[in-house]
């Protein structure tokens, strides 16, 4: 694949979140009846329409690509390229009328992550990024902060509730006495943080693929490191994140490793 081609995914993967917004403002105005679904999250007619929305300019853009979605599951399981989508990132936000959710893109080519999108469409932001071409955030290329000591770092905290069943919790713990500042921004919005240079580490136990995907490719192309927390590059089975800059990531990791040696067996991601 070349870099053309790459430049013409993406164009269509922001055109794609663009009609998504669209969907999403208009039932974000109109409000919404919520169901549950079988794994006890929720969705609204929004999540689905925006992800027709995505899949009709995807399909045409790269018509031999899958298409695996949050509400309409994996069309081709043995196409090279992939895209991931999630079409409302924080449905459960958006239902309590709180801006932090968004719409993610991303393709895989061959098993690797190439391009990703990231839009919010209430609170205001949109990132994107592709192999070798950067991350771009209003127009301008940003790019992760420069901090080597976790002494000066700025840490962000999301989905953690598996980490809390074991040693891995002490570890965290020992990351935050440590460190400058600690937040929780959560979903879309601390790694948009983290790609322009406002945070150093981003932490999550609990994911899914679709959830990240984009933001792995957005956080790498500004520079950072982007791995779960046992430092594996990312695949469709990721449950986990270890999101920062070269220097703390290494850190992070290092600290985590010690507490895996102290946990032992367990689930991988757990």
């Amino acid at each position: 694949m070349n870099e053309q081609r790459w430049e013409a995914a993406l164009n269509a993967a922001r055109e794609a979140a663009d009609a998504a917004g669209e969907v999403i403002r208009h039932y974000w105005r109109r409000g919404v009846e919520v169901e549950i679904k079988s794994d006890a999250t929720p969705v609204t007619i929004a999540d689905r329409e925006a992800e027709q929305a995505i899949r009709a300019i995807l399909a045409r853009a790269l018509p031999g690509a899958a298409i695996y979605g949050e509400e309409f599951g994996l069309d081709n399981d043995s196409a090279e390229l992939l895209w991931l989508v999630d079409p409302l990132d924080g449905t459960k936000s958006f239902v309590r009328r709180t801006p932090f959710f968004s719409t993610q893109i991303a393709l895989m080519y061959r098993g690797e992550l190439v391009l990703g999108v990231s839009s919010a469409p209430i609170y205001g932001e949109t990132m994107w990024a592709s192999a070798g071409n950067g991350t771009w955030f209003n127009g301008e290329r940003v790019h992760v902060a420069a901090t080597a000591d976790m002494a000066q770092a700025s840490l962000s905290i999301g989905n953690v509730k598996t980490l809390t069943s074991d040693a891995r919790w002490q570890a965290l713990g020992q990351m935050i006495r440590d460190s400058n500042r600690i937040r929780g921004y959560g979903d879309f919005c601390h790694y948009h943080l983290l790609a322009r240079g406002g945070l150093d580490l981003v932490i999550e136990s609990d994911v899914n693929i679709l959830d990240v995907a984009a933001l792995a490719v957005i956080v790498r192309e500004a520079g950072g490191v982007f791995t779960d927390l046992e430092g594996e590059a990312l695949n469709l089975e990721t449950r986990s994140v270890l999101a920062g800059t070269p220097a703390i990531h290494a850190q992070a990791l290092g600290c985590f490793a010690a507490g895996n040696g102290e946990r032992g067996t367990g689930n991988r991601g757990a």
